[in-house]
């Protein structure tokens, strides 16, 4: 059988074992004022694989990832053969600027 959280206008708040099929408390143990019931979220943990859109496909996703990496260190090596050193670009900056 639940468990029952009833809180009443004054504060009171008490617990009342009952099936669900029975009729819920309509007035307070203590001072017989007006209670309703107490509502709590419910604790959900999700625990293990299957639960995020990562843990899909993971052999794929590493195949993808493995093949981005390697695109990438090589993009990244060509736009560094490219582009000339922060020390050159000062250097001529400055001689175009004296000229």
């Amino acid at each position: 059988m639940p468990i029952y959280e009833y809180r009443c206008e004054q504060g009171h708040t008490f617990e009342v074992m009952q099936r669900m099929t029975d009729d819920p408390v309509a007035t307070c143990q203590t001072c017989e004022a007006p209670v309703e019931r107490v509502f709590h979220p419910v604790a959900v943990h999700f625990k293990g694989s299957g639960f995020y859109n990562t843990d899909y496909g993971t052999r794929k996703r590493a195949r993808e990832q493995k093949e981005s990496g390697e695109g990438s260190s090589e993009k990244k090596k060509a736009d560094s053969e490219s582009k000339p050193a922060k020390s050159s670009e000062s250097t001529t900056s400055t001689a175009t600027k004296s000229d």
